[in-house]
């Protein structure tokens, strides 16, 4: 194991460990520092997320306007020091540098006001710019893709012609999905980059709504309103990662407050203490030194055991998170070729002694007997309607240990009987819904984001119906997951808000990041009231908690 005690680490820890585990009160303790945002734009502006920052401090801590501009960090969230104010408001920027200095038991007072920003276009997120951008939603859907590397700004503001995107997307098409703009990845398997021809009509697109022939965009840039009234009320902490290439992406939380997490752009596994803000980062072996190197899924067996998967390395494992002991079990080498992208592994083994997996590029099912070290292999989609292309996305194990299957190209559920083997595939009330991450509760009912169709579903296999839930506009859910009180939480690859959804009257609070966040999994924690919720963000390299005040 490798350990790295990471920088920062004051009297903060401190603070933060005495912090009691209800924050439903911090609306009402004394404030650090306070003030109110205004523009002439506007006055008193509501929604706007005003972060603190120390000097020196890995933690971040953002709280936002309410309806009269004001805003408040209690103080039991800053410990005295220096602090520089940033802000997220798009369309603004801050008239002029803020920072203070903070003393014990001495609150202080610092007012911001705004100004219109000069770069519009630096500030919309992906969400916003699918908005703006022209053309049908089918012209528009393959770029839900793009997004889950980098932002649309860099497609916008680019100048590529049709010949030049037909290049540009097969080179991209050939990189891993753990690829960054800082850190591309090609992937072994050059056919899935496809022949530059076959992208012609998504070139042709894609040069009308650039700078290919113009010199400005023409069309309008749109925005999201900024949140109001309950959407305001939460405080978001960040803490920053050591390097810009992790991306946490599969965030889970231990008994004890751990935060847990793979990372989509290294190989480690990384447990984050909060309360002292030690960072711990377990190697995980590279099979394949040339293949691409990041990990996705993290989940914990019925005895306590982290199971991940290593994608294009071919293989998955435990992680024993009491000695750190790892152990791997490969794909046999007959199938561990060039093609493999093992994501996932359904872990019901307490009932038959076996796990599953899939690969991503040929849409495999694998299972092991890990008694016997025997692997068996299934490609369910041919059970689906021929002549067109199918892909699963995840896979997950119900009380029988049969398996579900998230068919993400399409949008359909499958399940493959564990004793049979017989493939069942469900179609939801959406369609062309494209289903990506699933949770499983303890009737075996799935509840499944509806990544294209801004929607999580729930299906119930005791009545074969689906029962799905609007999520706003342009969401894109990732993962979605009911907490102890029966709200939905929902991660969001475009927007930079964590949706929280109250399915008996649809009524939802959008909780804006500080930061371009391009979340993935959530993992919440039923144990704080109000319910809080934790997140990866992807491109930002931070851990991020979400603490709603109300």
């Amino acid at each position: 194991m490798k350990f790295l005690s990471m920088l920062g680490v004051t009297a903060l820890a401190a603070v933060l460990a005495q912090a009691a585990p209800s924050i439903a009160s911090a609306k009402d303790l004394p404030a650090a520092i306070t003030g109110q945002v205004t523009s002439d734009a506007e006055g008193a502006m509501e929604g706007v997320v005003v972060t603190a920052h120390k000097d020196g401090s890995i933690v971040s801590v953002s709280v936002t306007t309410d309806k009269t501009g004001h805003y408040a960090f209690p103080e039991n969230r800053l410990e005295p020091g220096h602090y520089t104010l940033s802000i997220r408001a798009v369309g603004y920027d801050l008239a002029a540098p803020a920072a203070t200095e903070l003393a014990a038991d001495d609150p202080v007072v610092v007012n911001l006001k705004l100004a219109p920003t000069k770069d519009l276009p630096a500030q919309l997120t992906n969400a916003e710019w699918m908005m703006s951008i022209p053309g049908t939603e089918e012209q528009k859907a393959f770029l839900l893709d793009c997004t889950s590397c980098h932002t649309m700004e860099r497609i916008v503001l680019s100048t590529h012609d049709v010949n030049e995107w037909m290049q540009v997307i097969s080179r991209m098409k050939g990189y891993g999905a753990v690829s960054q703009p800082i850190k591309p990845q090609p992937m072994l398997d050059r056919s899935r980059a496809g022949t530059p021809e076959q992208y012609r009509k998504a070139a042709e697109y894609l040069a009308t709504i650039n700078l290919s022939e113009v010199d400005h965009w023409a069309y309008a840039l749109k925005t999201l309103p900024r949140p109001t009234g309950v959407s305001t009320r939460a405080i978001v902490t960040e803490y920053s990662l050591p390097r810009k290439t992790i991306e946490p992406h599969d965030i889970i939380l231990d008994k004890d407050g751990n935060v847990w997490y793979t990372d989509f752009g290294e190989q480690f596994i990384s447990k984050f203490d909060p309360k002292t803000l030690k960072l711990t980062e377990y190697p995980i072996k590279t099979f394949k030194p040339d293949a691409p190197v990041g990990l996705l899924s993290l989940e914990f067996d019925k005895e306590g055991q982290l199971w991940f998967d290593t994608m294009y390395q071919g293989a998955i494992g435990t992680l024993d998170p009491k000695t750190g002991a790892i152990k791997y079990y490969p794909l046999p080498p007959q199938w561990n070729d060039n093609t493999v992208q093992l994501n996932f592994v359904g872990l019901r083994h307490d009932v038959d002694g076996k796990v599953w997996t899939k690969s991503v590029g040929t849409a495999d099912i694998f299972r092991l007997d890990l008694a016997t070290g025997k692997w068996e292999k299934f490609h369910p989609t041919d059970a689906l309607p021929p002549g067109h292309h199918y892909g699963i996305y995840q896979v997950i194990s119900d009380s029988h240990n049969n398996l579900w299957l998230a068919e993400f190209d399409d949008g359909h559920l499958g399940k493959i009987d564990a004793k049979t083997l017989q493939v069942t595939w469900y179609a939801p009330p959406t369609p062309h819904a494209r289903l990506r991450r699933m949770e499983i509760d303890n009737q075996d009912r799935i509840t499944v984001t509806e990544y294209r169709g801004d929607k999580v579903a729930v299906f119930d296999p005791k009545t074969d119906k689906f029962t799905e839930y609007d999520l706003p506009p342009y969401t894109y859910p990732y993962r979605a997951e009911f907490d102890k009180n029966g709200d939905l939480w929902a991660s969001t690859m475009s927007t930079d808000r964590v949706v929280r959804v109250d399915p008996k009257t649809g009524a939802t609070a959008q909780f804006l990041m500080p930061s371009d966040t391009n979340m993935r999994t959530v993992a919440i924690d039923n144990r704080t009231a109000p319910v809080s919720f934790w997140v990866g963000s992807n491109h930002d390299h931070t851990l991020v908690k979400v603490e709603p005040l109300k």
